[in-house]
């Protein structure tokens, strides 16, 4: 299952199996014990050389991934990525993690993943479609609508969108639902930008009203944010909107951190999403935002924000570490939940998951694979609106985003109880819920397909 070479693959595979073993699960259903192994390969992993010219005319060569891990539940379903880190086992975590997430959304999706080791920055318009074309030419064997479907992740926004599906119809001779994000006029699902920043601010208003029995909501919590990418703008946006205060940013050159008493308002974030359109970095705003904001290079925002309620990790993985994890708890913070995936490292985990068990006041932390559901769940939405050959309204959508995310963490809160082997009054293990929910109905799916018996 795990290669020696794999560190994030063994990372994502081994906080499944701790948390499946920390629990009752397999007493009351030992005939799932034997799927680990089988759910751990992925069905198929299609590499392939990517070759493409650049504006001076010279061949350049990358190397181009799909991940198809698990299609027991619907067609396999994951993001592309380009960026210069993107290996197999990057890749096969991001897809592991997939199967579960998709699971819990309660949409018919499998779990896949890909992309490759370009990197976008610094290329010209023409640079990126001339290889998302070259791209494409291979790519385009192994997908489709009932097969395979691919949306954007780092590095892969509208643009590169539209590159890969103009190029995919191209070469298919088939306009069909092949890829997610795809521009309103031309199949795209309104709120998809917004989902997954909107839908894990939705899950931790869940969170906190569970935790407070509906006595707080967001309403004047301090919240961290990393990153500044789409999941973190549509998050501070979503968490302004319901009264919080958005005390820091970030991006892998350092974070912005909010002075006593300040906010970022809607319009620095929008400032701010123009900025990244353009693939800058935050230190461009560091002397404009002087007076509201302290910028602090090459750091991440949780040793530097001070006091706060709420933490989103919502830049990569791995952003949050042991150490860090006890300061964010030493400074109050209450909720966390990963926007990014596997955002927290295991050494976090063991942090936050100590604390929980303390009190019935803990720390309650939630995975990427349940918290940020809501942008897979969207591009869910945008394959039956293809399905469908019809657009719904921004009200609709997000009316569906928000009821998918109410039910994932109804999911997760009752899964962690019902197969529970904890003692006391804390919170139930959220970390546990998602990775037992998804697991069991995946499993359960591979057995009525006779993958094991």
């Amino acid at each position: 299952m795990v290669q020696p070479s794999e560190p994030e693959f063994e990372q994502a595979y081994n906080e499944l199996l701790s948390t499946l073993k920390d629990s009752t699960l397999f007493e009351k259903r030992p005939d799932l014990e034997k799927v680990i192994p089988i759910v751990s390969i992925p069905e198929r992993i299609i590499q392939f050389r990517v070759v493409w010219e650049n504006d001076a005319g010279q061949v350049q060569v990358n190397r181009g991934y799909r991940v198809q891990f698990n299609s027991a539940l619907g067609p396999f379903k994951g993001g592309l990525r380009f960026h210069p880190t993107v290996n197999l086992s990057v890749l096969k975590f991001l897809g592991y993690e997939q199967i579960f997430k998709n699971a819990l959304t309660g949409l018919n999706m499998g779990g896949g993943k890909g992309g490759s080791d370009f990197d976008p920055k610094g290329k010209s318009d023409s640079e990126i479609r001339r290889f998302c074309y070259a791209f494409m030419t291979e790519l385009h064997r192994h997908i489709g609508a009932d097969t395979d479907v691919p949306a954007g992740d780092i590095n892969v926004g509208g643009r590169e969108i539209g590159y890969l599906f103009g190029a995919y119809k191209k070469y298919s001779n088939s306009w069909e639902g092949v890829l997610t994000g795809k521009g309103l006029s031309w199949g795209g699902s309104l709120i998809r930008p917004e989902a997954t920043g909107f839908g894990v601010v939705y899950y931790v208003e869940k969170m906190i009203e569970y935790a407070t029995q509906g006595k707080e909501n967001f309403k004047g919590k301090r919240v961290a944010i990393s990153g500044s990418g789409n999941v973190a703008q549509y998050a501070a946006l979503k968490v302004i909107e319901l009264g919080g205060i958005v005390a820091s940013l970030s991006d892998s050159k350092g974070a912005f951190i909010a002075k006593e008493g300040v906010s970022f308002t809607p319009a620095e974030i929008e400032e701010i999403a123009e900025l990244k359109l353009k693939r800058k970095s935050l230190s461009e705003l560091a002397e404009k935002y002087a007076a509201k904001f302290d910028y602090i290079e090459g750091a991440r925002p949780w040793v530097h924000v001070g006091k706060v309620d709420v933490a989103l990790p919502s830049a990569t993985q791995n952003e949050v570490s042991g150490e860090e994890a006890a300061t964010l708890v030493a400074n109050g913070c209450k909720f966390i939940a990963e926007g990014s995936n596997m955002g927290s490292t295991q050494e976090a985990i063991d942090v936050f998951e100590a604390e929980r068990l303390k009190s019935p006041n803990g720390i309650w932390y939630a995975p990427g694979k349940a918290a940020n559901a809501g942008g897979v769940a969207v591009s869910g939405l945008e394959m039956a609106q293809n399905s469908q050959r019809s657009s719904w309204s921004t009200q609709e959508v997000d009316q569906k985003l928000k009821e998918i995310m109410v039910n994932i963490f109804n999911n997760c809160v009752n899964t962690a109880v019902e197969y529970s082997s904890e003692k006391g009054d804390a919170l139930p293990s959220l970390v546990k819920g998602a990775n037992i929910a998804g697991f069991v109905k995946v499993a359960e799916a591979m057995h009525n397909h006779g993958d094991f018996w």
